[in-house]
């Protein structure tokens, strides 16, 4: 059980981080990753059209628009935290591995803090601040240990 990759999603579609943070993360390149990522954000509009129970305002428990939350298949689970802004912060792990949530919101803290705090960063284009991936890194050791060291 562990973490294998996080991306995030811009609100345009546009992936502005992705980063593996297991051992057991597959490589993917640059281009899949892009692809990954618009491909996720049309899914999760979709999902939020074509659902069939629609929650009040098409809001889900966060303010956020509704859409893909959660999806379990063949020996992966991907979660999603949209945020009241539209990026969505999705993370993929092994069956199994517990606190997917509160993962993703400390994440979510930690972008708030680190990169939007960044006078460099301008919303919507990737991320490149180095506190921010630190940061991540450090949760993710934090909970689970060893999960970066072969990076």
């Amino acid at each position: 059980m562990g973490f294998l990759h996080l991306f995030i999603v811009n609100k345009a579609g546009g992936l502005i981080l992705h980063r593996p943070l297991g051992r057991a993360a597959p490589k993917i390149g640059t281009n899949e990753w892009l692809r990954i990522g618009s491909t996720f954000h049309s899914l999760h509009a979709i999902a939020a059209e074509a659902g069939p129970v629609k929650l009040p305002g098409n809001k889900n428990s966060s303010g956020a628009d509704d859409g893909i939350e959660e999806i379990e298949g063949g020996g992966v689970v991907l979660k999603c935290l949209q945020t009241r802004t539209g990026i969505k912060f999705v993370l993929t792990a092994e069956p199994g591995t517990a606190d997917l949530d509160s993962v993703l919101r400390e994440i979510y803290v930690l972008y708030s803090d680190c990169a939007l705090k960044d006078p460099f960063y301008e919303l919507e284009m990737p991320i490149r601040c180095e506190l921010f991936t630190n940061a991540v890194d450090n949760l993710i050791e934090r909970i689970e240990p060893g999960g970066l060291k072969t990076r």
